[in-house]
Formats: structure tokens, C-alpha cells, sequence
């Protein structure tokens, strides 16, 4: 088993089932909905995966016994919660505190986003994280320019 805590928050089964598959050891997996914790705790239990732990627990209201994970993995939790159509921007700011508290000094932080492009996330996460790497994602070219539809980058906290 590889000694790394990750977290996945507001999750239905992305990458925890791979990770664990792969021998990591301390995963959680959290989402305010109890139903995808229910879909999701049947899925691992099919699978027989047992290194995988789920609560029910809201990403913007962690409690304190929630901490020190290494990584924290979000494919689109930041973007819903940008999306949010009462007080987006301090919903955002919540995001990134919460985040802060939840990885331990020089964890990672992995965001793939449809919404922000690699310029916006680096204003986003400019408080307390540095761009660690900019991971590919797929290009499209129209009308003689190029660009990305996705943006996934790797911050870690300083």
C-alpha cells in the first residue's frame, strides 16, 4: 500500500476506485449528498475495495478532524460551486479555505476545470498555493487560433 492521504471531495467514484486499485491506502471521498455516497459505497463494496472511506460532509464546511491529507483531487467541484447562483465569489473564497485547511504543508492540490481557463485558476489559487505543474489536456484549433477546453493544473500549498 503507498503511504499517501488523498482526498476527493463532492465525489461520485472518479478516481478513488483507480487509486485504490493502484495501492494507495488512505483515501476519502466526501460529497454533501448522502444518495451519491450510498451509489458510491455500493460500487466499493462490489469491488471489494476496502481502503476507500466516504462521508457525507460538505466542502465548505469541513470539520477539523478532516485534515492533513497530501492530496486533494477535484474534477469539478470548483466549477459547480463557481456556478452557484448565491454569492459565487465568497463561495469560491470558502473553497480555497477550505482547501488550505484540509491539505497538509506542501500537499498537492489536482483541478481539472472546463469553466476557468490556467490563467484564471492561478489568480484563484494565488493565496497560499503555487502552480506546481500544467498538466495536457486536449487542444482545438478554430478560425487560426488554438486553445484548450479544459485546464488541469497542480498546485501545491505553500
Amino acid at each position: 500500500m503507498l503511504p499517501c492521504s488523498i482526498l476527493e471531495p463532492e465525489m461520485v467514484l472518479s478516481w478513488l476506485n483507480l487509486l485504490a486499485k493502484l495501492g494507495f491506502s488512505n483515501i476519502t471521498g466526501i460529497d454533501y449528498s448522502p444518495s451519491a455516497i450510498q451509489l458510491s459505497r455500493s460500487i466499493i463494496e462490489k469491488e471489494g475495495l476496502s481502503n476507500i472511506t466516504l462521508k457525507v460532509q460538505d466542502f465548505l464546511t469541513l470539520p477539523a478532524e478532516l485534515s492533513a491529507f497530501h492530496v486533494c483531487i477535484d474534477k469539478g467541484t470548483f466549477d459547480a460551486i463557481s456556478l452557484h447562483p448565491d454569492g459565487a465569489a465568497e463561495k469560491r473564497k470558502q473553497y480555497v479555505s477550505s482547501l488550505s485547511r484540509v491539505l497538509d504543508v506542501n500537499g498537492f492540490f489536482l483541478i481539472t476545470s472546463c469553466n476557468w481557463t490556467r490563467e484564471e485558476l492561478l489568480r484563484e489559487f494565488r493565496e497560499g498555493f503555487e502552480l506546481f505543474e500544467v498538466l495536457p489536456t486536449p487542444k482545438f484549433s478554430f478560425g487560426g487560433r488554438s486553445g484548450n477546453s479544459v485546464a488541469a493544473l497542480v498546485f501545491q500549498k505553500t
